[in-house]
């Protein structure tokens, strides 16, 4: 286990009524977040509230070009740079809960949270910057787009908003756990996701003469159960595997036999050689299933992001900060679920975190809803982690550069 000095004076001493106040505008920010969802890569209104908001908190944007999402730097221009990830994007789901606030755009919620994520680190950038004068270096916000599409976090790459950080830190509500816990975990915690779409091709006839056609709803049936035996019987029990298919459609009358059905769905795993050996035996079991049964099927494979693997250093490191701040600190369990956080930390080393949300409906429900006392706590616990990576950052550079001047070779 790591161990480490905390960084002198607490990052939320601010004045009380500052803290009062802050504490209160996250909650409307989430609240009007979540009133105005926007899907992937549409959130320009959203792009637009929280450029608003930096500058209401006299943080102004980096000049990155982005289409939607935003950058910005809070501290000194000198020394180590750490940052702080918020994801933006909403889902295409109909709420149905019963708060005073639901979203106002037809078919899309923030059924995952990302309201929730965006006003924590809106809340840390405002004691952040409270404490500007004091950073050892600089935190640089990064507001991310389309993380439910995966394509954010390697458009913020690809525009040069992990230029020069040292390290980068994100955070995902959780319902299943209550509000005051906190949990992370060192190495592999969320799970490689890929995409996968199969067209079966058999022959159209009239329904009350099945015999002259090939029934495609037959084969497609037939190769979402057999697709379930490469989990049970064609990977060891020891490793990971999920493969769910998620969508069925085929024909558009009663009495048809349709020429060709479609599915799709999602496979995850945490093995990379698993990952690479699944789609040869989805070929296998779908290409053989459906010639038994005289129809031709082919597999689009479409593959999302890897796994999230924490840097067990900013893990460790993590959870000892969330312990100061006074979270139920717990080790978290692996997730089969996917995040783009995964290409930041292929990028560099960090940590990716779970904060208790307790809602009674769980992540992409209709009814999900998180509870709001838990983001305003957030928010101090992410301004501290912050100002301690960078006072760890900034020590380990002077002991490195004392070393180096102190060296007989030097």
């Amino acid at each position: 286990m790591t161990t480490r000095k905390p960084a002198p004076d607490a990052p939320c001493s601010i004045n009380p009524l500052s803290i009062d106040s802050l504490a209160r505008r996250v909650i409307e920010w989430r609240r009007e977040l979540h009133q105005f969802p926007e899907l992937s890569e549409q959130e320009y209104q959203t792009t637009q509230r929280i450029t608003r908001w930096l500058h209401q908190l006299s943080i102004a944007p980096l000049p990155i070009p982005l289409q939607t999402g935003v950058v910005a730097d809070i501290g000194a221009s000198s020394g180590p740079v750490v940052a702080l990830r918020a994801d933006i994007d909403a889902l295409p789901i109909v709420e149905d809960t019963d708060v005073p606030f639901p979203s106002q755009h037809s078919g899309v919620m923030h059924a995952c949270g990302h309201d929730f994520h965006t006003a924590v680190m809106l809340g840390a950038a405002g004691l952040l910057k409270a404490r500007e004068a004091q950073l050892p270096g600089r935190v640089r916000l990064l507001f991310q787009p389309a993380e439910e599409v995966s394509v954010g976090a390697r458009q913020l790459i690809h525009a040069g908003a992990l230029q020069p950080v040292s390290a980068v830190f994100g955070l995902h509500n959780a319902p299943e756990l209550p509000s005051g816990t906190f949990a992370t975990r060192s190495g592999a915690f969320y799970a490689n996701v890929d995409r996968f779409s199969i067209r079966i091709t058999g022959k159209g006839a009239h329904a009350a003469k099945p015999e002259e056609g090939i029934d495609s709803i037959i084969a497609a049936s037939h190769i979402v159960i057999a697709l379930q035996t490469l989990p049970s019987r064609r990977v060891s029990s020891l490793e990971s595997l999920v493969v769910s298919v998620t969508r069925i459609e085929g024909g558009n009358t009663w009495n048809v036999l349709p020429q060709t059905v479609e599915l799709e769905g999602t496979v995850r795993t945490y093995s990379t050689q698993v990952r690479e050996q699944v789609p040869d035996m989805m070929r296998q079991v779908i290409h053989g299933t459906a010639a038994a049964l005289g129809a031709q099927a082919e597999l689009a494979w479409h593959p999302g992001p890897p796994s999230v693997v924490n840097t067990p250093f900013w893990a460790d490191f993590s959870r000892q900060v969330a312990a100061e701040q006074g979270y139920q600190v717990e080790i978290a369990e692996r997730q089969m679920g996917g995040e783009d956080f995964a290409l930041y930390l292929q990028s560099g080393p960090g940590t990716f975190v779970s904060i208790g949300s307790g809602s009674p409906f769980g992540l992409h429900h209709p009814g999900f809803n998180p509870d709001e006392s838990a983001i305003y706590p957030a928010s101090r616990y992410f301004a501290a982690l912050a100002e301690a990576a960078l006072h760890q950052l900034a020590q380990e550079q002077h002991t490195a550069a004392t070393s180096k001047a102190t060296s007989p070779t030097a």
